[in-house]
């Protein structure tokens, strides 16, 4: 026997040694494919129902997920975006404004106000079981406007699927507060619903909050709302959305020219169907959008929840063809720019490029996310003076130019990422900046030699 226990004890450390060199040799492997957070999403739904594995491996994998996903401490900033409460800035002309006080009145007045007028509601919360629909088209220089004159203090409480249908052009909605009140959550689809005809609707300073998709937009029988706008408002939920439709606060499909800029876009968990939720995305066949400015918040607590979250995307999911603009989505999205964004505490990508071409990713802050995902993107893909938390990967044919990004891990650089405190604590090197790109995330001029990331400098937002 003492020989034999002799053996044992020579080969037993051999064995555990080749067994962990194997182990870190697949997992090195398995990497270079696929995010840590991706393969741990994928343990976990193969031992769901086995019981025994589960106990035995879902406390390790909780606390790998710790190491890779981490979860902010504190109540985060808002660096400036989204709604900013308080009196409007304007005054329009006394006989162009239309007076409403009520749910019914409110009704007619979207029915029947004409180009140029401003339909002005009253301070008070408003309990809508009915959609509103918009009547008349506005025009270049004098759209219908809906607006509080003193932002946040009208809330309409929507009990409906659809909160406000826009089908006509020139349309502005400003200063509101669309709190989605539905019994279940499939009973709340969209605060906004945008299609058609509705060319150049503008969304402005409003706070959206505990819809599916709170902003849709799509054509209708061959029109298509183009040139919109959504700028400085904020979308949240107040909890996991428990449905299996699309979870998107701002869906686009096949509309063209699109602007998103300098919202505030947070916790949009969706806790059931497939579990996969995006912040932003531009999809359908459309054609220069721009996501410019904004503070993309996946979650801000318990990042590893179940289910993945992306923060902004060309392409999204993919698009039916029945709802392709041109009948195939050859592209998803083309000519799409994504400059200038914070986005933080996704525990997917965050951002993602899904067959769509021309794409320029430029000055992105990524925090504690799993970096830049481009799949079937086979016509090129511009990736610019980025600040990446994660990797940068290519897959399923796409071609991307990237070039003056910075990868790491964001504490070297920065005093508190997970916190949003985004100062620097160590300045990369300085980069040339890109051309026609714009203003900073807040709203800095960018000079000639720039930073990469989302800041020219030091942060200078309100």
């Amino acid at each position: 026997m003492r020989p034999l226990v002799r053996r044992l004890a020579i080969a037993l450390p051999i064995l555990a040694l080749a067994g962990a060199l194997l182990a870190w040799w697949a997992w090195s492997r398995l990497t270079t494919q696929y995010t840590p957070g991706e393969l741990i999403r994928y343990a976990q739904k193969r031992l769901s129902g086995h019981n025994a594995l589960e106990a035995l491996a879902s406390p390790v994998l909780r606390l790998a997920q710790q190491r890779w996903e981490r979860t902010p401490g504190s109540r985060l900033p808002t660096l400036g975006k989204g709604q900013q409460v308080g009196p409007a800035t304007d005054e329009p002309p006394v006989e162009s404004v239309l007076p409403v006080a009520d749910a019914d009145a409110l009704v007619a007045a979207l029915r029947t106000a004409t180009a140029g007028q401003f339909i002005e509601i009253a301070p008070g919360t408003y309990s809508l079981s009915r959609h509103l629909l918009t009547g008349q088209p506005g025009r270049e220089g004098k759209p219908v406007t809906v607006r509080a004159a003193v932002a946040g203090s009208v809330t309409l409480d929507i009990r409906t699927e659809e909160g406000i249908i826009v089908s006509q052009p020139w349309w502005v909605f400003e200063n509101l507060v669309l709190r989605g009140a539905c019994a279940e959550d499939n009973q709340c689809e969209h605060a906004f619903h945008i299609v058609g005809k509705a060319a150049h609707t503008i969304i402005r300073n409003n706070r959206v909050e505990d819809f599916n998709a709170h902003v849709k937009v799509n054509g209708v029988v061959g029109d298509w709302p183009d040139h919109g706008l959504i700028a400085s408002n904020t979308f949240t939920n107040t909890r996991p959305r428990n449905t299996a439709q699309p979870v998107t606060p701002v869906d686009i499909v096949g509309a063209s020219a699109w602007r998103v800029a300098d919202n505030l876009i947070q916790n949009f968990v969706k806790s059931s169907g497939d579990r996969i939720s995006y912040g932003v995305f531009m999809k359908g066949g459309g054609r220069d959008g721009r996501i410019e400015r904004n503070l993309i918040v996946c979650t801000p607590t318990h990042v590893s929840q179940p289910g993945s979250r992306v923060g902004l995307s060309f392409g999204g999911g993919g698009t039916g063809q029945g709802f392709c603009r041109d009948g195939r989505c050859v592209a998803e999205h083309t000519g799409g720019l994504a400059s200038q964004n914070v986005i933080a505490h996704c525990n997917d990508f965050g951002i993602d490029v899904n067959r769509s071409w021309q794409v320029v990713l430029a000055y992105n802050t990524l925090v504690n996310t799993a970096g830049i995902d481009a799949r079937n993107a086979s016509g090129s893909v511009r990736i610019v003076g980025n600040l990446v938390e994660g990797r940068v990967r290519a897959r399923d044919g796409s071609q991307l130019q990237a070039t003056l990004n910075e990868l790491g891990r964001l504490p070297d650089w920065l005093v508190a990422p997970d916190a949003l405190d985004l100062r620097w604590r160590r300045l990369p090197e300085a980069i040339p900046a890109a051309e026609v790109l714009g203003d900073d995330f807040c709203h800095t001029r960018r000079q000639p030699v720039t930073l990469p990331g989302a800041f020219d400098g030091e942060p200078k937002c309100p």
